[in-house]
């Protein structure tokens, strides 16, 4: 006998509450569309929260020379040419719109003294463009959409985990889930869905997602709706992540320690960016600095604990104080160290899906008719490495064009048939995850799946190791078929637990099998074995299940664009 159910109607139903979830939700209820907001974290907790440095628009108020084209030159450089030009120019030419609703909403930015919106550089930005709200950028952001979607009266339900988007014959019609607290199972009936759900860097083991966000939910959730992945195996690779309290592994130590003058040693007291990068050393770019800590470790020269050393204590400790407070605070509460006399043991950290799943540049759909995908989720804008402040904007942008699509994909509907069917299997595929009770804890699982992406899907990969990292893979996924689940007084979190692990062996699979399918390195993606760009892989990866990878060309840059295109200088800038 199934829990009871309840069941909801609303024209637009969004999984995933933070901020490219919200904006979409603003944007519906501006129009008058019902809109329904679920997740499975609270909404003023959202992982947006987490973004510190800051957002993109060319607005000139700090250099007038700043264009948008400019911005998108500097977005497909640093994408390796592996980003949608359409898709960029979408972004780059939307951002001070999406500033101005910020700005309306009442967004505190960080002004100059005559009141115009302060800018700073970001590495690999031509010029100033990034603007900021101290160093909790993503906190401020979160906040104001929130304050806007509570004036909206945006209806949220920030304890619903959905275990599957409903379709019929292709098409979407809602969404099936169940309470975290107590276990009630949810039908959701809608015309549209928008997928927010997030990446997929919590699958290793040192990441700064924290543990129950970004574990691959919207993969799975797209891909069992038929939709599908779009260069899964292009993860941005934090430089700096803490090594421990092991709950809070890979929690980010900002790039504002190296920008204001943190230097980088190994076990042996080197420099050892001096051997990589001789001219901007600390200030080099992420991809080339967690390289460079990642070959240190792997060479032999790192801590007895896998890391490398960060160390501030040479700065004076009011600069310390007053310019790094975060970090400070950060590192007093999890490992009782005072950064301003002791250097802080760090090491790559998954940090940011620059894949997702597949959308359209225009209006972000699947190709599921009723299905979009937004944020993090969604692919085409970072292609092999994410130009820093970018990732803000392009949840505020898009947010708002997919709530106009969504909005009008729902007005022209005429009726929308549903399955009985469709619901029965979501039904029964929660019953059965319930009911089971093998001896395979769920939790180890998981942390098994970690080890085994970060010892062969990490900062460096080779044939053997992804091939050996399928194979183990496949071990997993043998035993998750023999888990226990056992809710308890405490909620339904083990459940909850149980669908991450089978999302996460999702956005694992898909991202071992591309990154067997790059044999190249190009940003972020590092093959030993293949060191050098090949560029008849300038395409993307497209990704639809076990063993399903195709070749999908990339569109050529725009001739007004490449005319942009040039080297820029990252001395004496924050490289996000």
């Amino acid at each position: 006998m199934s829990a009871p159910e309840r069941r909801l109607a609303t024209s637009v139903l969004i999984i995933g509450t933070g901020g490219s979830g919200l904006r979409a939700a603003i944007q519906l209820a501006e129009r008058g569309t019902d809109v329904l907001v679920v997740g499975k974290r609270p909404s003023a907790d959202a992982h947006t929260t987490l973004a510190a440095g800051g957002i993109n628009a060319a607005l000139g108020t700090m250099d007038p020379g700043d264009s948008w084209q400019q911005h998108a030159a500097d977005t497909l450089k640093e994408s390796y040419f592996l980003a949608d030009p359409t898709t960029v120019r979408i972004v780059t030419e939307g951002a001070a719109r999406s500033i101005a609703d910020l700005d309306r909403w009442g967004m505190p930015f960080a002004r100059e003294a005559d009141g115009r919106i302060s800018q700073r550089y970001f590495g690999a930005h031509t010029f100033r463009r990034t603007a900021f709200a101290g160093d909790y950028t993503g906190l401020e952001i979160q906040r104001t959409l929130v304050n806007r979607a509570r004036q909206l009266d945006v209806a949220i339900i920030d304890t619903m985990y959905v275990t599957r988007i409903l379709t019929r014959h292709g098409v979407v019609f809602g969404a099936y889930g169940f309470d975290i607290g107590d276990g009630t199972r949810y039908v959701v009936h809608a015309d549209a869905v928008i997928l927010a759900a997030g990446g997929h860097t919590r699958i290793w083991r040192r990441t700064s997602s924290r543990r129950d966000e970004n574990t691959g939910d919207a993969f799975r959730l797209a891909v069992t709706a038929g939709a599908r992945i779009r260069d899964p195996e292009l993860v941005q690779f934090h430089p700096s992540g803490l090594l421990g309290p092991e709950n809070a592994a890979g929690t980010l130590v900002s790039e504002a320690a190296r920008g204001e003058g943190g230097v980088l040693r190994n076990r042996l007291g080197e420099r050892f960016m001096v051997r990589y990068d001789p001219v901007r050393m600390e200030l080099s770019t992420r991809d080339r600095v967690a390289l460079a800590a990642y070959t240190e470790i792997k060479e032999g020269r790192g801590t007895p604990d896998g890391g490398v050393w960060l160390d501030v204590s040479h700065l004076p400790r009011d600069t310390i104080m007053q310019r790094l407070p975060r970090v400070y605070q950060t590192l007093i509460e999890l490992q009782m160290l005072d950064i301003t006399t002791t250097p802080i043991e760090i090491a790559p950290t998954a940090h940011y899906s620059m894949g997702g799943v597949w959308v359209r540049p225009e209006d972000h759909g699947t190709g599921i008719a009723g299905l979009y995908a937004v944020g993090e989720a969604a692919s085409g804008l970072h292609g092999a490495n994410r130009l820093g402040g970018n990732s803000l904007i392009e949840l505020l942008v898009y947010g708002r064009i997919v709530g106009d699509a969504a909005a009008d994909y729902s007005a022209d509907l005429d009726a929308q048939p549903r399955s009985a069917a469709a619901v029965a299997q979501a039904r029964d595929e929660v019953d059965q995850v319930l009911a089971a009770d093998g001896p395979e804890n769920v939790r180890s699982l998981q942390r098994a799946l970690r080890d085994i992406m970060t010892e062969h899907a990490g900062v460096v990969r080779d044939e053997t190791g992804l091939r050996e990292g399928l194979a183990r893979l496949g071990d997993i996924e043998t035993a998750e078929k023999s888990i226990g689940v056992h809710p308890d007084l405490a909620g339904f979190q083990d459940l909850a637990h149980a669908f991450d692990l089978r999302s996460s062996l999702v956005a694992a699979r898909a991202t071992v099998e591309a990154a067997l399918e790059r044999r190249e390195t190009r940003g972020c993606h590092n093959r030993s074995d293949f060191p050098d760009v090949d560029e008849s892989l300038r395409v993307n990866l497209v990704w639809s299940g076990p063993g399903q990878v195709v070749r999908e060309p990339v569109a050529e840059t725009p001739v007004e664009i490449a005319a942009l295109i040039r080297e820029v200088s990252s001395i004496g800038k924050l490289v996000e």
